[in-house]
């Protein structure tokens, strides 16, 4: 039995260590890319390619490839290699300055690089800048064009509040519902000024950028966790009277031998003189508050997502009461089939998660 051809040897140096581990770290929206970083890492520990290739779920020959293209070309070579023309000439110094200046730095008359800016700040030629900066800018997901936003909980729960809410959505108790419960206020009833153009071949559909407004509602659900089945009810005031009226809904709906677990947020209509009465008397229910600025653990704001891309971004209606009548034929069509959302996540690494963005944010983390 042969022993086959011996593998070339893949050392790192230190540096090209700490940077590929910060790209593991970070979880690169580019998949390819974080791939070929994990092939790279194990085959540094001397792991043969097939042992690497079941670790990863690939074949040998992929990971006979980047460790090859590692080998020749450093981390350039990790890039995506172009169609056409030369070969990759970069050096490993250069696609570092690349990522530094993006990274940490701006223009002195922008708030940020475009791939024309940053090319010219590096002394690279027309060409470089759409075959080089651009290629990096891509291959390692730098977007400096874009902008998204955030915020972080301030709340001194924020811990405590976290473990409960994953714990129920994990563990859900016995003889008891969980129901995330929360409103969707101001919902506008909408229609166009002209009708709309329909779609037809390459073309999309078009339709005026101004409305006419017919009024608003807002909707109120709860949606349970363990079917994906949502109680709804449409209000059109949004005050503690019609959140207490919909809290009657919930009991309606909900067996009388069942425990009753509501996950909601810290709005005002939910912690009134008349919200907590009602909840004193009924034993059966329990609150648990999200954190504050903490809405993505609440799961009915996934369906409400789901109901804005569907349902009321594209729509038009003439009235209110069109509107109401469309939001309730969607929850009811969703409700013959509904299914869960799946939260796999336990409360570790989502703190553990925050706790790097917090040092990474305020500087810390460099």
């Amino acid at each position: 039995m042969g022993i086959g051809r011996p593998l070339s040897p893949l050392v790192l140096t230190e540096a090209q260590r700490q940077m590929l581990d910060r790209w593991v770290r970070q979880n690169s929206k580019e998949q390819s890319l974080a791939l070929r970083v994990r092939i790279v890492l194990l085959s540094a520990r001397g792991l043969p390619n097939q042992q690497v290739a079941a670790r990863l779920g690939v074949t040998g020959a992929t990971v006979g490839k980047w460790r090859a293209r590692f080998i020749a070309q450093g981390i350039p070579g990790l890039c995506d290699a172009p169609r056409s023309g030369a070969p990759h000439t970069r050096t490993d110094e250069r696609v570092q300055q690349v990522l530094r200046t993006t990274l940490q730095s701006r223009p002195r008359d922008a708030t940020h690089w475009s791939t024309r800016t940053l090319g010219k700040h590096l002394s690279e030629s027309k060409t470089s800048v759409h075959r080089g900066v651009h290629r990096m800018g891509r291959a390692f997901g730098l977007q400096p064009h874009r902008s998204e936003t955030f915020k972080l909980s301030s709340d001194p729960l924020f811990v405590d509040k976290v473990r409960d809410i994953v714990g129920l959505y994990l563990q859900p108790p016995e003889r008891a519902l969980v129901l995330c419960v929360d409103e969707k206020s101001q919902l506008q009833a909408l229609d166009r000024t002209q009708p709309l153009v329909p779609m037809s071949p390459g073309q999309p559909k078009r339709r005026t950028h101004d409305d006419r407004r017919h009024g608003t509602t807002s909707l109120f659900a709860a949606l349970d966790i363990q079917t994906g089945h949502v109680i709804r009810e449409t209000h059109r005031r949004h005050r503690a009277v019609e959140f207490r009226a919909f809290l009657d809904t919930i009991e309606r709906s909900v067996p009388h031998e069942l425990d009753v677990h509501l996950v909601m947020d810290n709005y005002g209509t939910h912690k009134t003189q008349l919200i907590r009465r009602w909840l004193a008397k009924r034993p059966r229910f329990h609150v648990h508050f999200t954190p504050t600025s903490s809405s993505w653990i609440n799961q009915v704001e996934r369906f409400f997502a789901l109901l804005t891309q569907r349902q009321i971004r594209r729509g038009t209606h003439r009235s209110v009461q069109e509107l109401e009548a469309a939001l309730r034929h969607y929850i009811d069509e969703h409700n013959h089939s509904a299914k869960p959302f799946s939260w796999t996540k336990t409360a570790d690494p989502i703190l553990e998660s925050i706790e790097r963005f917090c040092l990474r944010t305020s500087g810390i983390g460099h």
